[in-house]
């Protein structure tokens, strides 16, 4: 089961961004599922799926909004590096 969520916007916004209103709004879709990924509160394959794209796809989009794939601090890598 999903839920549906709404956002109010000023009707302008769209325009004022040079995007169609689809546009805009598959936008803001992602750059929620995005930012909620980023944050580690959701996985890859939760945000693919609010957003209705595969994993690999939205995994290929976070370059755009500068986000890294993987989501590990570099403390926790060294220290996989060295008990691997």
């Amino acid at each position: 089961m999903s839920r549906k969520m709404e956002i109010k916007y000023p009707e302008s916004l769209p325009d004022l961004l040079h995007q169609s209103v689809d546009n805009f709004e598959k936008e803001a879709k992602m750059a929620m599922a995005v930012k909620l990924f980023e944050m580690q509160r959701i996985s890859s394959g939760m945000a693919a799926e609010i957003v209705g794209i595969s994993r690999v796809e939205f995994l290929k989009e976070l370059e755009k909004y500068e986000v890294s794939m993987i989501n590990i601090d570099p403390e926790e890598l060294t220290s996989d590096v060295e008990n691997a």
